[in-house]
């Protein structure tokens, strides 16, 4: 009743239907309107039209109703309890009649009868609407903060070693870790299981997503994992931060122990040109020359330089900023740090490939232990030596590269299928002969020799199998090309630079495009030019007028709401659909149980790639454009994309370097190089014959 005098008292006039709507707003305690800047935004545009011919002060009407609304507040000080709402409450949808179709308000007013401004309802109730589902987005952070897990480590070293180590005399470069077991919240990842590491060996560490490869990997480099602290370990997990650093400073200063000596030598120089500092830093100037000579510090620019040289910057890019460059070079830069420290541990997580390392590259080669994380075949099968693979909570160790890791363990898999089913099949003709003669007093005492002998046998275990990957793209309906089209197209981002030069390119609703080149080459400059993002400064793109295209970035997945569930995520970018909806999204592509109500934090690399997909397609896209959608992917993973590529009835254009995913799609090789697009009419085979020119150049 205050509220509604103090209206009055500034209007006496309102207009019934506008006083009832701001009084059902501010007395909304799901709006939980309290300041004044709240009322302000919630109602405040309406009051300013309100005020036009009573010239009031709409800040003072504001500050007052706040004064008014946290006085009805118990003690003043006490909050009333937020309410939480199970949806989003529309304030039009609530009456008996739609808004938009009969304008209508909640208590049935006719606003047709009034001198309201329906648009200007409509404003407020949408803004009001934006905020609600804001507060609410924050309430589920911070339910989701309050839950969050947590990993958990235990194992038991080499005690031998131990002792040796507390003496001071272990120098082994080993690693032997028995009984590690690391837990996920209430998901086991590994138990009982043994991590044997040892120098000059290169591991490949593979297994579907989420079995816990990132999180072994963070333990050793976090300390979790006991490693003998006389081993230096390096984690590579991500690109260099591009900016203006050079590229060889910033390989440069990550030999952290080299800066520091040559900052404080730097610093004791100044001190003594300036004033005299007495023997104190003279001698200490001394000492830190003797440990610049001995960690051989002066060379160290050379052989800098030698890396990255071997990793395809010349001496111009090596001078050049690292913002300057893109993703996949930042990449390469990160790997020429870890070359240049050689740690006696080299852990690699994530995006490499052999776009990144070359083909054979030597400098992989020191005698130290390497451990990498990686999709590519290709790759796994040039670098390592030994494959780790992290399955029913064991890690399982098969020497050899990629490829014979494959054959190695489908052969195994074969035997123990049938050893199971041989044993099984005595254990069943032994149980029968037992049944049959239990009870005759002639054959007891074999009956009973027969039961012991079951009761030695080993429990049989059947063969554990990994669940078949399937990912799967929605059904589209086709279209009458012409669907997209670059018509005589140049782009630049300045005049000192040309990106593209005349560029004509077509593709339908049968297109299976792969666009490869050199990192920095344009790709994903030419992939934003025909999804309209960039335009042309010359020529025309041509687009279908009911063509949805569905972009999946490099960098999607970093785009992601890390402090909610997936459902929660596509509610927010999707508002309007049925719960069910959403969780068949995400079904199409391994999104489903428990995994669908996780924090998406909590989530693994390729667990999160599989999420952007399913957002990517909860719009119905008839074409999808793809930059790098393997980075995060397993294997296994990566040919359930191709197979989901193969059976999408849309177009499909994609960037990557992922040799078996290109095989199994591609239609057309297209490569992006020196402002050009060209087809490359030998296919994946004339590509690697330039690829592999162009490191012998090197």
């Amino acid at each position: 009743m205050e509220l509604e005098n103090l209206l009055l008292s500034y209007f006496p006039d309102l207009d019934i239907v506008i006083k009832d709507f701001i009084l059902n707003i501010l007395t909304d305690e799901s709006n939980n309107i309290r300041s004044s800047s709240e009322v302000f935004d919630a109602v405040g545009e309406l009051l300013e039209s309100c005020s036009i011919s009573n010239q009031c002060n709409v800040g003072e009407i504001c500050d007052r109703i706040s004064k008014l609304r946290r006085k009805e507040e118990p003690g003043f000080k006490e909050q009333k309890e937020k309410l939480l709402l199970d949806d989003p409450i529309h304030i039009a949808s609530s009456s008996p009649t739609s808004f938009n179709d009969e304008l209508t308000f909640a208590n049935c007013i006719d606003l047709r009868k009034s001198k309201v401004d329906a648009k200007k309802l409509e404003k407020v109730e949408r803004r009001l609407q934006q905020k609600q589902e804001k507060r609410l987005l924050e309430q589920s952070i911070t339910q989701n903060k309050s839950n969050d897990i947590t990993a958990t480590v235990s194992h038991r070293s080499n005690r031998r070693e131990d002792q040796c180590e507390s003496r001071g005399k272990n120098m082994s470069r080993d690693v032997n870790i028995e009984s590690l077991d690391i837990s996920f919240g209430s998901k086991k990842l590994l138990t009982e299981a043994k991590l044997h590491l040892t120098p000059g060996k290169r591991y490949g560490l593979v297994g579907r997503n989420g079995v816990g490869k990132t999180t072994l990997l963070k333990m050793i480099s976090g300390g979790q994992i006991r490693i003998p602290s006389h081993i230096s370990i390096l984690h590579v997990e991500q690109e260099v931060t591009g900016d203006d650093t050079l590229v060889i400073d910033c390989v440069l200063a990550s030999d952290s122990k080299r800066q520091k000596l040559l900052e404080e030598e730097e610093e004791i120089r100044s001190q003594l040109a300036n004033r005299d500092e007495g023997n104190v830093p003279n001698r200490r100037l001394g000492e830190i020359y003797d440990e610049l000579e001995a960690i051989e510090a002066d060379k160290a620019p050379a052989r800098a330089s030698s890396i990255l040289y071997g990793l395809g910057f010349d001496d111009e890019d090596q001078r050049r900023p690292t913002r300057e460059f893109s993703g996949g070079w930042r990449m390469r830069i990160a790997l020429a740090q870890a070359l240049f420290l050689k740690p006696d541990l080299l852990l690699l997580d994530g995006k490499l490939t052999n776009q990144h390392v070359g083909y054979e590259n030597s400098d992989l080669t020191w005698p130290s232990i390497l451990v990498v994380v990686s999709h590519d075949r290709v790759f796994l099968n040039s670098i390592s030596n030994e494959i780790i693979y992290m399955h029913s909570h064991q890690l399982n160790y098969f020497a050899g590269n990629y490829d014979q890791f494959e054959k190695t363990k489908n052969e195994m898999m074969i035997n123990q299928r049938r050893e199971y089913e041989a044993q099984k099949q005595f254990k069943e003709h032994v149980q029968e002969f037992i049944d049959r003669f239990r009870y005759n007093a002639k054959r007891a005492s074999l009956v009973q020799s027969k039961i012991k002998m079951l009761e030695k046998l080993p429990e049989l275990k059947p063969l554990e199998l990994d669940a078949p990957v399937v990912l799967r793209f929605p059904d589209t309906e086709k279209l009458n090309p012409p669907i997209l089209k670059l018509d005589n197209v140049s782009f630049r981002y300045n005049d000192e630079r040309v990106i593209f030069d005349n560029v004509t390119f077509t593709a339908d609703m049968e297109s299976r495009i792969c666009l490869v080149g050199d990192n920095g080459s344009g790709k994903t400059t030419f992939l934003k030019l025909l999804t309209g993002m960039l335009d042309p400064v010359k020529g025309e793109r041509h687009a279908h007028r009911l063509l949805k295209i569905g972009y999946f970035t490099q960098h999607h997945v970093d785009q992601l709401i890390m402090d909610i569930n997936p459902v929660q995520l596509m509610e927010l970018k999707y508002p309007g659909k049925k719960y069910e909806e959403y969780r068949s999204s995400l079904g199409r592509f391994g999104i489903t149980g428990d995994l669908a109500l996780q924090t998406i934090r909590l989530l693994s690399g390729g667990q999160k790639s599989r999420l952007a997909f399913a957002m990517l397609c909860l719009m119905n896209p008839n074409f999808l454009i793809l930059d790098e959608p393997t980075n995060h992917l397993d294997i296994e993973t990566v040919d359930a994309l191709g197979e989901a590529i193969n059976q999408f009835n849309g177009g499909v254009i994609i960037v990557t370097h992922e040799e078996r995913l290109i095989s199994m799609v591609c239609k057309e090789l297209v490569i992006v190089n020196d402002g050009k697009v060209t087809q490359l009419d030998g296919g994946l085979r004339e590509y690697k014959a330039i690829v592999d020119k162009e490191v012998l150049d090197v």
